[in-house]
């Protein structure tokens, strides 16, 4: 069963039976927004680009992102670049793998973000989402939707962190600018 998050809320990554969550995939997905125009409605293909930036104490050590697939430890991967959104009809457009397991001791948080690379803003998105599932079973555990677009360039969506021995996400869905992880630096430092 999963949990609807809304902005801010956290939850505790524990199985129900007690056991550790291992495994997880941080599933990202969007449709173009269809625009009405002289000749009916038309979309525009919109790129959104996911990343997952690896923390130690306040301090960024290594980003998962579509040109650096794999983080250097190898427990955090991207799947690949999708430059259309919507592929998935409601499905993961692109997703980030975590092997909470062999992430290093000293990584403490993980935040993910979504930008467009294009530049294009939210306006122009529709049905966006970040969603955590348990890789083991395929079992989604929580979702936080996208409401409305606006006219801003990116998202700061989520993070997990370390909660004791183990791991809690916390929506975040604050707006921000910029066209890469890069870019977003400064927007996501007042959520760790």
């Amino acid at each position: 069963m999963s949990v609807n998050l809304s902005k801010g809320q956290a939850i505790s990554l524990e199985k129900k039976d007690g056991a550790t969550l291992t495994a997880v995939r941080m599933g990202l997905g969007w449709q173009a927004a269809k625009r009405r125009g002289l000749f009916g409605s038309r979309t525009r293909e919109i790129d959104l680009d996911a990343s997952a930036v690896l923390f130690a104490e306040k301090q960024p050590v290594d980003v998962v992102f579509f040109r650096h697939l794999v983080s250097d430890d190898g427990s955090v991967r991207h799947t690949g670049d999708n430059l259309v959104g919507g592929v998935g009809q409601g499905g993961d457009d692109e997703a980030i793998l975590v092997d909470l397991q062999r992430v290093p001791v000293h990584i403490d948080q993980i935040v993910f973000t979504v930008n467009s690379f294009t530049g294009q803003t939210f306006q122009e998105v529709q049905n966006a989402f970040c969603r955590l599932v348990d890789e083991t079973n395929g079992q989604e555990l929580a979702r936080y939707t996208l409401d409305g677009g606006g006219d801003y360039t990116a998202q700061i969506m989520a993070k997990v962190h370390r909660a004791g021995s183990g791991w809690t996400m916390t929506a975040l869905g604050s707006p921000a600018n910029g066209r890469t992880f890069q870019d977003l630096m400064p927007a996501i430092l007042p959520h760790l």
